[in-house]
């Protein structure tokens, strides 16, 4: 069996922080996902092993762990041995209390429910492979444990964000509709509760990440977005249609509208999580095009213009 490098699966270095573990695996997790890659057999395995990784390297007690095994198994390595003569049954059953400790992990987590289950290295490790019959790599022994949450990644658009979406978790052949609620943001934790799908044994946040929006930028409940208009609509006025999340509106130019201007549309942003009726701003920032190529009327004008304002 070979040795399994959660650090390199993720990117990170060993002395990783907890919050940069995390990040990094929300990154991984959203490019990664099955979603965003139907029918993708290499993403799919790599979503597979990104899971697992995080699993480990997220639970203290699983990292630490897993550390006392990298060292045990890069002296090894040190001393000359061959990567296919460590012994992995006598080191698994060398963790004592602490092995019997250890948190267990059930055939119903976040890698089952997801599409795919733990590789045979994490479950030699922790727990569901009994080591006195590891040989053959794929016998479990029965375990029960305490249930435990959750946590998963998803990614959502901007737009879905507005409108509110779902999600589907697939466990064996049964799948569970998640309701990702309207005006959810980046972080937004969504509660499925325990024993809701098939396998689930605790329960399962799922954490929302919004992907990039060429056209708004969000800040909270509000909405920013810019547009351009010409030189002559801003000194003297005029309409202009803008883009928002619930179609198109017809924005109306003062006169006088000065570069880098912006102008606020009321309760034309997001829907405020938990009050879907109520929603914030939307901000049109102006940009002022100035003409590049001017007719020999049109700079005449302009100097007559700049004359009077001398």
């Amino acid at each position: 069996m070979d040795y399994k490098d959660y650090y390199k699966t993720l990117g990170v270095e060993r002395s990783a922080s907890d919050q940069e573990i995390k990040k990094t695996y929300r990154k991984l997790a959203m490019k990664y996902h099955p979603d965003k890659n139907p029918g993708d057999k290499q993403a799919e395995d790599r979503f597979k092993d990104i899971n697992e990784a995080y699993q480990v390297l997220s639970d203290p007690q699983k990292r630490s762990r897993y550390d006392q095994l990298g060292d045990s198994y890069f002296r090894y390595q040190q001393s000359g041995g061959s990567p296919n003569g460590f012994d992995w049954n006598q080191w698994a059953s060398s963790g004592g209390a602490q092995r019997q400790n250890a948190r267990r992990v059930e055939v119903g987590d976040i890698g089952d429910l997801f599409g795919g289950g733990f590789s045979d290295f994490f479950r030699m490790i922790f727990g569901e492979m009994d080591p006195q019959t590891a040989g053959g790599f794929g016998q479990r022994t029965s375990r029960t444990t305490a249930p435990r949450s959750m946590e998963q990644a998803i990614s959502i658009s901007l737009n879905e964000a507005f409108s509110g979406t779902t999600r589907t978790i697939i466990t064996g052949n049964k799948r569970l509709e998640v309701k990702i609620p309207k005006g959810a943001k980046s972080g937004t934790k969504i509660r499925v509760p325990a024993g809701s799908a098939p396998g689930l044994q605790g329960d399962l946040y799922l954490v929302v990440d919004i992907s990039p929006d060429g056209r708004f930028e969000r800040k909270d409940h509000d909405l920013y977005t810019d547009i351009s208009i010409d030189v002559y609509t801003a000194i003297l006025g005029g309409q202009t249609n803008v883009s928002t999340l619930a179609g198109n509106v017809t924005l109306t130019i003062p006169p006088g509208t000065q570069p880098g201007q912006s102008i606020r549309l009321s309760g034309r942003g997001m829907p405020v999580l938990k009050s879907p009726s109520t929603f914030g701003d939307l901000y049109v920032r102006v940009k002022v095009t100035i003409p590049r190529n001017l007719s020999e009327d049109e700079k005449e004008l302009f100097g007559k213009l700049a004359g009077k304002h001398k």
